[in-house]
């Protein structure tokens, strides 16, 4: 009897989670390319970085009309060594937002592991929200994957390409229309 009120309780719970998180994406434009009834995206007020060193990293969001990106740069936790940097950019790309910034990584995502290869690539290993919480869509799935490789490409000069992972495990896209098989090079044609 204990093991079923768990469950239910557990269900419960959950239930409850995600009714937080539908009424929360409410008041967020969609990410489908319509016009989103927002003002001007802005710069967000400063969000305190951890404490410790920082860098000044450009990071990306989602523009008012959702059809392409913006960057602003934020303060970062300062890394030891590439690897380190590199974790702390993306962990800082995919953290929530505060308005009036819309972030193109699906909410829940969480990072799994970074590393970069002597050849300058970086493989960045993303929870399977990344691909069960994508809205889908060519251009959604465009902003995502560039948010990403954007944010790595252009805050650290010792990674040319970013692969994704998903769980862990190649992947052939995140929704169906970007070939996420081999390493992408930064592409700011998606930034405003």
């Amino acid at each position: 009897m204990g093991r079923r009120v768990a469950i239910v309780a557990t269900a419960a719970v959950l239930i409850a989670f995600a009714a937080v998180v539908f009424v929360a994406q409410r008041g967020v434009p969609a990410l489908n390319g319509r016009p989103a009834a927002r003002a001007a995206i802005a710069p967000a007020p400063p969000v305190p970085a951890p404490p410790g060193r920082k860098i000044k990293a450009r990071l990306f969001y989602v523009t008012e009309d959702g059809a392409r990106l913006t960057s602003v740069e934020r303060d970062v936790a300062y890394g030891e060594g590439p690897d380190d940097q590199a974790r702390e950019i993306i962990a800082a790309q995919i953290a929530p937002v505060v308005e009036p910034l819309v972030s193109a990584i699906p909410p829940g995502t969480t990072l799994r592991a970074v590393f970069i290869t002597k050849s300058g690539d970086a493989y960045v290993d993303l929870s399977r929200e990344a691909r069960s919480a994508h809205p889908g869509g060519t251009v959604n799935e465009l902003l995502t994957v560039y948010t990403i490789v954007n944010a790595l490409t252009a805050n650290l000069p010792a990674v040319n390409a970013v692969q994704l992972l998903v769980d862990g495990k190649e992947v052939d896209t995140l929704s169906g229309h970007v070939d996420l098989r081999r390493p992408l090079a930064k592409n700011l044609s998606w930034v405003q």
